[in-house]
């Protein structure tokens, strides 16, 4: 019983501890998306679809929840972010060749169709694309595309 007492007390003060500790966050001035829906003729429709879904972990610029400053979840959300930037981010769209623009909306259509975008853990809280927001972004990816072939 001590030593669980001991590793409890260890435990706590690690958890305290590493609330001291905070990961660098994703916060340019603000979401530069303008090019790439200028490009792309984002509608309405599919514009609130990418700021409730995407935009988070796919631009420079992320809209953090009050959770987000509590330790281990800011390393949580502060890696999905990182790695989300990493594969697709939409503030740098115009600095991609038509080549790389073509490839990620067709990653985007199928990462949507096989239901791996957006990511279970986000859907959890944030709740999943409704079966006519996935239609809409899926035909929307679709013709947009047919712009880099």
């Amino acid at each position: 019983m001590k030593i669980i007492k001991k590793i409890a007390i260890v435990l706590l003060i690690a958890l305290v501890g590493i609330q001291f500790y905070r990961p660098e966050k994703n916060n340019a001035e603000y979401r530069d998306v303008l090019a790439f829906e200028k490009e792309t003729n984002v509608d309405d429709e599919i514009a609130v679809v990418l700021k409730n879904n995407c935009y988070n972990c796919h631009s420079n610029k992320t809209t953090y929840p009050w959770y987000a400053e509590i330790a281990p979840v800011s390393f949580f959300l502060s890696s999905h972010v990182n790695d989300g930037n990493r594969h697709f981010n939409v503030s740098k769209w115009e600095s991609y060749s038509n080549k790389k623009k073509d490839h990620k909306l067709d990653e985007l259509i199928e990462e949507v169709e096989e239901g791996e975008m957006p990511l279970k853990s986000y859907t959890i809280i944030h709740g999943a694309l409704t079966k006519k927001e996935k239609e809409a972004l899926l035909n929307w990816a679709k013709t947009a595309r047919q712009n880099y072939k």
